[in-house]
């Protein structure tokens, strides 16, 4: 969120001496202030709106349910919210900003394709990061990263029209040297708010991985889990890049991760490397 910040007031202080408007740069101050504010508050809904997410009731998801209250009572976590979206893709996540109002959700396709103790595994992995307190980043990252592209879009799309007002606007060396500037933090900002997005996935997922493991006391259950889910190739029906990484699988489709670019730029280790984390091959 400090990053967010940085970052927001950075382009409007360099839009500010672009355009030769002062306000524009206490309007991003403002901005920013108030998106993390929203971040931190409703993000969780905003993600599940984005998903297509619907809450699950006991009745039509027996085993969902029970699954997770047993695994909830045994991680002494309280009960999440569960959510189920309508989707073939195999796949399930977790969101809120903390475990008392935490939500757990799940593809009709995971249920269908996987037995108990998979089950079991890909739950006690969504509580870990539940119990693991990283549900929050991961979910304001889905908001923040997602606006600092638009907004380095929206920057891209003025200077490539020619907006701004150029009677205002800085001339002679500064004006260029500033024109550096901005574009430079425009094509950066929304690939440094990525790779933070990307690194705190990747961490994470191999945190709840072991810490999913140590609660069923059966890391061949998530294992085996981490290879039926990789071998879906389809993408999910409302795969998005803002919240990829908060799936326990990459939402576009399975498939092994190969080369070092790649592995850089995916939002979840390779699952070979996580099974062998797990079982140790």
């Amino acid at each position: 969120m400090s990053v967010f910040f940085v970052i927001i007031i950075l382009l409007g202080w360099f839009l500010s001496r672009y355009y030769g408007n002062p306000a524009i740069l206490y309007g991003f101050f403002i901005f920013s202030v108030v998106m993390n504010i929203a971040s931190y508050w409703w993000s969780d809904k905003i993600v599940l709106a984005m998903s297509g997410a619907k809450p699950a009731n006991r009745g039509e998801f027996f085993d969902l349910y029970t699954v997770t209250e047993n695994l909830s009572i045994t991680a002494g976590l309280p009960m999440p919210r569960l959510y189920v979206i309508n989707d073939p893709a195999p796949n399930a996540f977790a969101t809120g900003r903390n475990k008392e109002h935490g939500v757990v959700c799940a593809t009709t396709g995971l249920l269908q394709l996987l037995d108990k103790s998979e089950l079991e595994g890909v739950i006690a992995h969504e509580l870990s990061h539940i119990g693991n307190r990283d549900i929050l980043i991961s979910t304001v990252v889905v908001v923040l990263v997602g606006f600092i592209t638009l907004l380095a879009d929206f920057f891209m799309r003025s200077m490539l029209w020619g907006g701004g007002n150029r009677d205002n606007r800085p001339g002679g060396q500064l004006g260029a040297i500033l024109m550096i500037i901005g574009i430079v933090l425009t094509i950066l900002s929304p690939i440094i708010a990525t790779l933070i997005q990307l690194a705190i996935s990747r961490k994470r997922e191999f945190l709840a991985d072991a810490s999913g493991a140590l609660l069923t006391r059966y890391p061949e259950g998530l294992a085996s889990a981490l290879r039926k889910i990789s071998l879906y190739s389809r993408p999910m029906q409302k795969a998005n890049h803002a919240t990829a990484h908060l799936f326990i699988a990459n939402p576009f489709g399975g498939g092994r991760v190969v080369g070092f670019l790649n592995k850089i730029f995916s939002t979840h280790p390779p699952v070979e490397e996580r099974v062998k984390a797990l079982i140790g091959r």
